[in-house]
């Protein structure tokens, strides 16, 4: 049965059930990104990050004492160790001798090596390995042992991030390069789109389109295009070629396509009577955008601000082509692409990472989240 406001409890139901899907599909994968960057970093290598309230299991290796740490009792030759680190919190449930049987043996079990040498790995990691013989050689034999740890939170991933050399500046950085990569195209794109959208000149349409195209146009292909034009006139002016001035105008220029398509749909929905009663006023097509237009767009404007912030404040690759690696220069983005090592397996890192770039752009969004959804439907609706 349908409700005073002309829709069905079924309906209803649909809507929130959709929201609440998405919701779950943006927010599921965050969560797990944050647990991640507060776990072990041994536990993370291990197992994801949905058991990380249960126990972990994971197959170490270790190496028994060698012949100088031996001592005689009963008759026989024996040494004695441990072989968990230091403070681990583990338990070791069975061993072995070869990488491909790591557990062959149970742990508190005495295995048979052959030649009378028997190993007994307890639960606790320390071992007792006998002998008839004395052990010779400096070289400690190779234990595999699998051990359950329980679950284990820190916040050393977090201080290694935010404390490692360089950290503050490259934040400086990337700050540097993104402001004036945001302000620039948004002021360049709103004279474009007024034009557009209220002037009327020869090949305007043919501009609109070319501007339409340029949206499907991929910046991998375009970027070293970019970069050679821009050193061969930097070469021409002697202007240095990795500086902030280049990056400022890299980003302006992949940026203005979908600026002035989003900013133009918005303005050209303007009611056409405000403009109309302006220049009969006398008002100039300068004071028109700059009292009445802009003014009326600013939806639109935190918008498309939004969106070229997080692109600019996320980059890597034209940061890694326009801009140099030195301290003074490197963006927050390399610096932390730096700290994974050259095999990026430092997965500890990756999350924790994730979260410390997040921090700006979440301020810059819920500081603008008002104005979000309503300049997203920019032009949708025509003014009355």
């Amino acid at each position: 049965m349908a409700g005073a406001s002309g829709k069905s409890f079924i309906g209803r139901f649909g809507v929130h059930l959709a929201v609440l899907f998405f919701v779950a599909l943006w927010t599921v994968p965050t969560l797990g990104i944050l647990i991640s960057s507060l776990r072990d970093k041994d536990q993370i290598v291990v197992s994801g990050w949905w058991t990380a309230l249960a126990t972990s299991s994971q197959t170490s290796a270790g190496r028994l004492g060698t012949a100088k740490d031996q001592a005689q009792k009963d008759g026989k030759y024996i040494i004695t160790g441990n072989l968990l680190a230091a403070g681990d919190a583990g338990t070791v449930t069975s061993f072995g001798t070869r990488s491909q049987e790591p557990g062959k043996y149970q742990a508190g079990a005495p295995a048979d090596l052959g030649d009378g040498v028997t190993l007994q790995v307890n639960a606790d990691g320390s071992y007792l390995l006998s002998s008839p013989k004395a052990f010779e050689g400096d070289r400690g034999q190779r234990v595999y042992f699998e051990a359950s740890a329980p679950p284990k939170f820190t916040t050393d991933n977090y201080r290694n991030v935010l404390f490692s050399e360089g950290i503050g500046r490259s934040f400086l950085n990337s700050l540097t390069v993104t402001i004036p990569a945001t302000i620039i195209p948004i002021l360049i794109a709103a004279f474009a789109a007024y034009a557009l959208a209220w002037m009327r000149f020869p090949g305007r349409a043919l501009l609109i389109a070319v501007i339409i195209g340029l949206l499907v146009v991929p910046l991998q292909m375009s970027l070293i295009p970019l970069l050679k034009l821009y050193n061969g006139v930097g070469l021409f002016f002697g202007v240095p070629s990795k500086t902030y001035l280049g990056i400022w105008l890299a980003h302006t220029g992949f940026g203005l396509p979908f600026a002035i398509y989003l900013l133009r749909s918005y303005i050209a929905g303007l009611p056409r009577e405000i403009m109309e009663s302006a220049r009969i006023d006398g008002a100039s097509d300068f004071e028109i955008f700059v009292k009445i237009v802009l003014p009326l767009s600013f939806p639109v404007l935190a918008s498309f601000a939004i969106f070229q912030f997080l692109w600019v404040w996320n980059d890597l690759l034209v940061a890694m082509v326009f801009l140099g690696t030195d301290a003074d220069q490197i963006v927050l983005t390399a610096k932390l692409n730096a700290l994974l090592g050259s095999r990026g397996g430092n997965w500890e890192i990756l999350t924790t990472s994730a979260f410390v770039t997040i921090i700006v752009p979440l301020f810059v969004f819920f500081s603008l989240q008002r104005y979000f959804v309503r300049g997203l439907l920019a032009g949708s609706v025509k003014g009355g």
